[in-house]
Order: C-alpha cells, then structure tokens, then sequence
C-alpha cells in the first residue's frame, strides 16, 4: 500500500509530569519515523513551542500557528509546513495558542476543536502518523490532543517520581474516554533518560514493565548529551549526530512503533 495510502495514525505525546523528555520525543520520534519512510506531522500544541524551535522554525517565521486552525481561522492543511527534513511537516505553536482556553470560553465542541479540524487531514491521507506534542498539564489543548487522538504515547523517565506521575495522566485518560473519545488507548510506554550506571533507572524500568507489560516498549532512550545539546541547534538530534547513542535509539523505537503499528492493523482487519 503506498505511503499516501496508509491509515491515518494520530498520537498524542503526554506525560502531565514536566522534564520527562516528552518534547524531545516527539520531535526524535517524528524524525525517526520520517528517516525510515513514513510521512509525518508534528502538531505542536504547547504554547512554549519547543518542538517548534527544535524542529528549527522561529518565531518570526511561524506565520501560522495551531491557534489560527483552532480558532477557525485557518484549514488545517494549510497550516503545515515542510521541516528541513523530508517527510515531517510541522504545525507549529507561539504563545498566542496560551490565550484559546480563554477565547473559547463555554462555546459547543471547543473539546473538539482539534479533531474537527483533523477530518481534512484524514481525507487527504497525505500522512501516516501525526503527532501531537501536549502541554505539561491537564488543560483545554491536552483535552483537544487526547479527543482528536486515536491513542496516547507516553514518555516516562527513569526516576523516582516517574510512576506518580503516570498515574495522574492515565486519570486524564479516562476521563477523555469517558467523556469525550471511547477509542482512545495507550500506544505504549517509552522510558526516557534511563543511565545504565544508576541502580534507580534499572528499577524504575522493572516497576513500570511489571506494571503496563508490554505496554512498555522494549526500545529505552538513553540520558544522552547529544540529544540534550540538539534542541539548541535548531535541530532534531539524528540531524546533529546520527551515530549517537539517543539518535540510534530513536531510530530503534521508530521500527519498534511501525511494527507493532502492522501488527495492529493485522489483528484488527
């Protein structure tokens, strides 16, 4: 089946915990799936746009943004715009987008929002896998990610309080189920900024295996300062160094993600 073809996928990539590598994911993990032959959009839904920025777009060049589609000013498919890399297209983000839970106020659907505006994009089928780079907190835009989502991608990181945190975000799972989306699901689990050297990531891996079980990507990322440094050069990290330790390991992840996205497909058909 041609790539233009394929069913549209869309992720959102939440943790409501901040610094757990969650932006930096979706941009690595946006990359690596474009670097292996998919098309990919990048939704950058953080009023912060990092994911803009280390996708290398400024903010004098983001002309629209998210919050010009979310406002209904602009379609959807108007609004991406082509990385320097082939194959990953980004919607970016500024902090005009912080003001749309305020402008939206009480109006009808403001949680549907962002899955109106997506129906153009299934239609189109110009992409396999959209990505949605959540907000750190339960707000109106990680309501509007999660109702236009056919799953959720969560980022955990290798340390004490990773679990505590989880257990917040899959609340906000099931209230967006409950409520507003009954399909949604976990994609899976990847474990972030695991340091071999330290007993704690080792553990943390254990709690979070026993607890999601296969849930958990076998794939881990490793703390790499390779990947810290990439974001400050406007670049994805397999851009700034592909023969790193966090490049390779994205790479891994991307085939770990479309494989078991085949065999989804294979078990649902």
């Amino acid at each position: 089946m041609p790539d233009s073809q394929k069913p549209m996928r869309v992720l959102a990539i939440a943790n409501q915990k901040g610094g757990v590598g969650k932006t930096t994911t979706a941009i690595n993990l946006g990359t690596a799936l474009a670097a292996v032959g998919e098309r990919v959009l990048l939704i950058d839904a953080d009023p912060q746009g990092n994911a803009s920025t280390g996708l290398g777009v400024p903010r004098q060049q983001r002309k629209v943004t998210l919050y010009d589609v979310m406002m209904g000013d602009t379609p959807i498919t108007e609004a991406a715009i082509h990385t320097a890399l082939p194959g990953l297209d980004l919607i970016a983000s500024d902090a005009d987008l912080s003001g749309v839970e305020l402008e939206l106020g009480q109006q009808a659907r403001r949680s549907y929002r962002l899955r109106d505006a997506m129906e153009r994009l299934r239609a189109a089928g110009t992409y396999s896998y959209v990505l949605i780079d959540c907000p750190p907190s339960l707000n109106l835009l990680t309501v509007n990610a999660m109702t236009a989502s056919d799953a959720v991608f969560v980022p955990l990181q290798c340390e004490f309080f990773a679990l505590e945190g989880l257990t917040q975000l899959m609340r906000t799972v099931e209230l967006v189920r409950g409520s507003l989306n009954p399909s949604l699901e976990i994609q899976g689990v990847v474990l972030t900024m695991y340091d071999r050297r330290n007993s704690l990531s080792d553990q943390v891996a254990r709690d979070v295996r026993g607890h999601f079980g296969d849930k958990v990507y076998e794939t881990v990322i490793p703390r790499n300062v390779r990947v810290s440094e990439a974001p400050s050069f406007g670049k994805p990290v397999l851009i700034y160094d592909l023969k790193c330790a966090g490049s390779q390991a994205y790479l891994k992840l991307a085939r770990e993600v479309v494989g078991r996205e085949r065999q989804r497909r294979r078990a649902a058909a």
